[in-house]
């Protein structure tokens, strides 16, 4: 599978998975009773649920990345030889 093929799939799926934990994880926390555990309490309800989505986002990105890497190592005959 070519690396932009990759990329694309793992970016799409992080962003569905990310949809659902941000749906799951603000179903249960209200992100105006988070403004007592964060030190900008000013921050809106909009920007809680935006600035969650992308962390999410980032979360399963950087777990589907590695995934990916681990799955498709190298090719043996692509990785430079040391002569010595």
């Amino acid at each position: 599978m070519p690396v932009p093929q990759r990329f694309g799939a793992v970016m799409w799926l992080s962003f569905l998975m990310a949809t659902v934990a941000t749906g799951v994880f603000f179903s249960i926390i209200d992100p105006d009773d988070l403004r007592y555990c964060v030190p900008f309490p000013e921050v809106s309800r909009m920007a809680a649920y935006t600035i969650g989505f992308f962390l999410f986002w980032l979360l399963t990105a950087a777990s589907g990345v590695l995934a990916v890497a681990f799955t498709y190592p190298p090719d043996p005959d692509e990785t430079p030889r040391r002569d010595g």
